[in-house]
């Protein structure tokens, strides 16, 4: 009950980002995963290696965040229950999240290895680093279980408040990762394959950790293996509020992998930089989607305990702070854009795609906070679809349209990067509109 935060009394703000930082932090230990391996094949193995290894984000993203979605979808219902009181929804919904973890882990497993190269070819990726690129990903996709699992018992954790121990287990198996990629690499020379095999090794310690806390629990939270299974109403809550959630994540990645397809057209060294680069826009994303969390949680536990005044004063907590952390990040990267793009490579062809891409596309992000926190509160209040539909229209739409009228006619890779901060003002502008009306109908009703 100590590690558990009180979101229906009291101030919201030191609880909220009590809430939201460790997330922050959580999400950034499993970029640093991908971070670590991007940094030591740069500089211990080959460009070719570099854009193989930092190159598959978008595409990762692409089948994952179905699932990831859905893991959201438990969150709201189980906080939901929570702010009920109801310690049977809560034992019903934590044995349905496990069960669809369980689930989409293996289905994720047998995709990735059965399309990994396929898929690859479909993106134009260059002929001198598509092989090392699939087999990246097939081994990656190996430790797709634990990544599922993961990600599924953070969510339940973080129902009740609790978001410093998901943080714990991403630490120890951070520290696994970064040292089996540096003895893989640098003494056995198996550069891409070694920084694959750190990575599930590292995911499978976090997850097995993460589990065993769940399992030694007190209260309705607790996980007894022999009780798993799929409870329907459960279930249907979860999938009505996570796959459009999830199908919101996916627009983003589809629309970026067809931007990646582009990026691949202009060589390896443009797919280096590029991915160099992308790993400092994830890290300030994972402020916003942080305090997205928390707008999503504490909405949810409110709103089912018919606190509505409390969730407007979320929704602004959540929105301010979340620029002003994402703004100061993107402002720092961009100052030290030397330092931080040298961590990765020393290659100048590579280094000036990487602060075109800094330049053009990082310092503008704190402009996603608009659709994010919107989009998070609209969760919180069972209110996924909306968003969802109107982010496919302001990124899916409008960056496919950039990439096949406006880029043939204009192109350059500068050209090509100024899409993402148009579609962000396009989106938040849509969502944070939507976001107001429904509140001020919602709300006032109930």
């Amino acid at each position: 009950m100590r590690r558990q935060i009180d979101m229906l009394n009291g101030p919201l703000l030191g609880k909220m980002l009590m809430f939201a930082l460790p997330i922050a932090a959580s999400s950034i230990l499993q970029q640093l995963f991908n971070s670590v391996d991007v940094a030591v094949v740069g500089k211990f193995a080959t460009p070719q290696a570099l854009a193989a290894v930092g190159s598959n984000g978008s595409l990762i993203n692409l089948m994952i965040n179905l699932f990831v979605g859905i893991s959201v979808g438990a969150n709201v219902v189980i906080s939901r229950y929570v702010g009920r009181r109801d310690d049977g929804g809560v034992k019903r919904a934590v044995s349905t999240a496990i069960s669809v973890s369980l689930v989409s882990g293996v289905v994720l497993l047998v995709f990735g290895l059965l399309t990994a190269r396929v898929i690859l070819e479909a993106m134009d990726t260059p002929a001198d680093v598509i092989d090392l690129s699939a087999l990246y990903l097939r081994v990656y996709f190996l430790g797709m279980p634990a990544i599922m699992l993961f990600n599924f018992t953070s969510s339940i954790f973080r129902s009740v408040g609790d978001t410093r121990r998901p943080l714990y287990c991403l630490a120890a198996g951070g520290v696994v990762n970064v040292i089996v990629n540096l003895v893989l690499v640098i003494f056995f020379h198996l550069d891409v394959l070694g920084v694959a095999i750190g990575t599930v090794l590292g995911n499978v310690i976090a997850a097995t950790l993460a589990l065993r806390l769940l399992c030694r629990e007190t209260g309705p939270l607790r996980l007894q293996w022999a009780e798993v299974q799929f409870f329907r109403k459960e279930l249907s809550h979860m999938l009505k509020i996570g796959i459009p959630a999830g199908v919101q994540g996916m627009v983003f990645s589809f629309a970026n992998v067809f931007i990646q397809t582009t990026i691949n057209g202009y060589g390896a060294m443009a797919v280096a930089g590029s991915s160099a680069a992308l790993n400092y826009e994830h890290y300030c994303y994972f402020v916003i989607a942080a305090f997205g969390s928390a707008a999503t949680t504490f909405t949810g536990q409110n709103y089912g305990a018919k606190q509505g005044a409390r969730c407007r004063v979320v929704f602004r907590h959540a929105l301010w702070m979340s620029v002003l952390g994402c703004g100061l990040l993107n402002l720092f990267f961009v100052w030290q854009k030397h330092w931080a793009i040298g961590l990765f490579t020393s290659d100048p062809e590579v280094m000036e795609f990487a602060f075109i891409r800094l330049e053009t596309v990082l310092f503008w992000q704190w402009i996603a906070c608009s659709y994010e926190i919107s989009s998070a509160s609209l969760r919180g209040l069972g209110y996924s679809m909306l968003p969802a539909v109107l982010t496919i229209f302001g990124t899916c739409v409008l960056r496919l349209g950039w990439i096949f009228f406006y880029c043939p006619s204009h192109p350059g890779f500068q050209n090509l990067m100024v899409v993402y901060p148009i579609s962000w003002v396009l989106t938040g502008v849509m969502v944070v509109v939507a976001h107001y009306i429904v509140f001020r109908h919602k709300i006032s009703i109930d």
